[in-house]
């Protein structure tokens, strides 16, 4: 049996992937959590060390406060000539340190940028790549069998720049939703302005508050990252911080299953706000 991967984090993106590319016996996958890797017949391995040994690539899809740990952590595990592909949503500097722990070990790291939810793209999800291995790392996903890639750039962090400031602006319209729909809702005149907006606004509503309820503390663990890469560029994240806060709160209310329909989020969320 032939390894052909390994799989640190077996979240959303990773089980998606691995079920999608029928991958099965053939990757390996570790996650600090307890996971059912049966149900992707993926082989679930008890350390990281174990997970890492003779993986040809490895595909780093862990949450954004955990990615540079993780990258430094496998950096000492990791043998070289090694593709080591960083999926997490966090900061160009962060991929930068991570790409440098990576490096010294003798391992090949490429900066990959995850650019719409896993589902239902699957592998046909976009992906932009970047770094000096970007171009060879490019044939390894595709022979993963990855079918959307493309290379921006030959520098660390150009992926995830772009990935961050795209953020900026989608995870935080998700927040301003949020905001302006939880003091609509008691005040009472949610319909009135959702009316006002035109254009079916209610529906794309429903899918932001469904992502926040679904995700709020990965995407604020992310939003924090476009804090940083704003930050780096001179630019205050003024709005940016309260996309944390708000992503945050969302996710801390921990509502689950979450619910159907616009009205009934709302609810759910103010019936457990404070």
């Amino acid at each position: 049996m032939t390894q052909m991967l390994t799989l640190i984090g077996f979240g959303e993106a990773g089980s998606t992937f691995a079920r999608a590319a029928g991958w099965e016996g053939d990757a390996r996958a570790f996650d600090i959590r307890p996971v059912d890797f049966d149900a992707a017949a993926v082989r679930g391995c008890a350390s990281l060390a174990e997970a890492l040994a003779g993986a040809p690539s490895v595909l780093s899809v862990v949450t954004a406060d955990n990615s540079l740990a993780v990258a430094q952590e496998a950096a000492a595990l990791i043998a070289p000539g090694t593709f080591f592909f960083d999926m997490n949503s966090v900061a160009p500097d962060t991929k930068r340190a991570a790409a440098a722990a990576i490096a010294a070990s003798g391992a090949l790291y490429v900066d990959v940028a995850v650019m719409a939810p896993v589902n239902p793209s699957r592998l046909a999800t976009p992906l932009l790549l970047s770094g000096p291995d970007a171009e060879a790392g490019e044939a390894a996903l595709a022979a993963l069998g990855f079918t959307n890639l493309r290379i921006v750039g030959d520098v660390v962090g150009r992926a995830s720049t772009i990935k961050m400031l795209r953020s900026v602006m989608y995870k935080g319209v998700e927040a301003l939703t949020a905001e302006c729909l939880v003091a609509c809702e008691r005040a009472g005149v949610t319909d009135e302005v959702l009316g006002s907006f035109g254009n079916d606004w209610a529906t794309g509503a429903d899918y932001r508050l469904d992502r926040m309820l679904a995700h709020g503390l990965r995407r604020a663990a992310e939003m924090a990252e476009a804090a940083q890469t704003l930050s780096s560029l001179g630019v205050s994240p003024m709005l940016t911080e309260g996309t944390v806060g708000w992503q945050q709160a969302i996710g801390d209310l921990a509502i689950s299953p979450v619910p159907d329909g616009l009205q009934a989020k709302l609810g759910a969320i103010i019936g457990k706000m404070p």
